[in-house]
């Protein structure tokens, strides 16, 4: 099996959604099934039909957390060193075209949240920006052109 990397940081957060999904979500959705069951004819049951959807996405969730977590090659941000962006950075960088500055942990994709700051360091800007050092600029092909990003801070730090 291919080893996926993934910060500590990720690694209890996924862990917690698994512990979650199944000791809490499962549960639920088999009292669902039942009270579903209960009402009878179950070829017209909406109830008993949408509580099954549900056990299959919760299933394929469970499925693919398992998977990540059994393959996970762990990397602690704060044992880290350099001066270069990888995997468990924080970086902060700014668009040369816009001026706007952004702060990004450098995460594995199973892990990656944009809205809370964490890239993947497989999405082309996080490709773009590893190996890279404060000052060198990464250049990212977008939909609307070549967007060009300087590298203001790396840091290594707890990621939120």
């Amino acid at each position: 099996m291919e080893r996926v990397p993934m910060t500590t940081y990720g690694h209890a957060r996924l862990s917690a959604e698994l512990k979650h999904l199944l000791h809490v979500v499962r549960p639920a959705i088999i009292a669902a099934i039942d009270e579903g069951r209960s009402h009878g004819d179950l070829s017209e049951n909406a109830e008993y039909h949408a509580a099954k959807e549900q056990q299959a996405f919760n299933e394929g969730r469970i499925a693919v957390l398992e998977s990540a977590l059994s393959r996970a090659d762990l990397i602690d941000p704060l044992k880290l060193k350099g001066e270069k962006a990888v995997l468990g950075a924080t970086v902060t960088i700014v668009d040369t075209d816009t001026d706007k500055e952004t702060t990004y942990a450098l995460v594995g994709a199973d892990e990656a949240d944009l809205e809370a700051g964490r890239l993947s360091c497989t999405a082309p800007l996080g490709r773009a920006l590893l190996g890279k050092v404060v000052g060198e600029e990464a250049v990212v092909q977008a939909p609307s052109g070549k967007r060009t990003y300087e590298i203001l801070k790396i840091e290594f730090k707890e990621i939120k």
